[in-house]
């Protein structure tokens, strides 16, 4: 069984950066540290204050996927550190999905009109989630100033949920 919760326990933490940095580093070669992400350290101030949230996939009671909202003011989110483990990825598990759905439906909630995010060419999977999910691409100088772009990030995708 799987369940879908906001994180509430500074206890996970170790299992929240394994997972992200895991995906990160040794599947995709993403050339991150855990010094460039901070925010797993602090998920509470970082995320949960302001009208954000982070979320948790658990199986059991394993920790199997993330995602995390940042509420940046005026109708404007960013999604962050939306990671599945390669073993709970697809249509079986649908977590992805579900990890989103929950996103979308606390943002709507927070009076959020607009989703953006960043994320990198190689995750080809990833884009196809999200344009399937209603995103569009969006030239980087078309992002809202509130929007805390990553080093890293190459492509970056609006939403209005309005």
């Amino acid at each position: 069984m799987i369940s879908i919760q906001t994180y509430k326990n500074v206890a996970d933490t170790d299992a929240i950066v394994d997972l992200i940095l895991n995906i990160q580093q040794n599947e995709f070669q993403v050339p991150i540290t855990i010094s460039d992400q901070p925010d797993l350290f602090i998920i509470d101030t970082y995320y949960q204050q302001g009208g954000g949230e982070f979320w948790l996939a658990k199986y059991q009671e394993e920790l199997v996927g993330t995602i995390a909202l940042i509420n940046c003011g005026g109708g404007v989110g960013t999604i962050r550190k939306m990671f599945v483990k390669k073993e709970f990825r697809g249509k079986e598990h649908q977590i992805a999905q579900r990890l989103f759905d929950a996103l979308q439906e606390f943002a709507k909630a927070k009076n959020i009109k607009f989703l953006y995010l960043g994320t990198i060419e190689r995750l080809q999977a990833a884009i196809k989630f999200y344009e399937k999910n209603g995103f569009t691409l969006l030239p980087k100088e078309n992002l809202p100033d509130s929007f805390p772009i990553m080093q890293v990030d190459t492509h970056f995708f609006e939403k209005s949920i309005a």
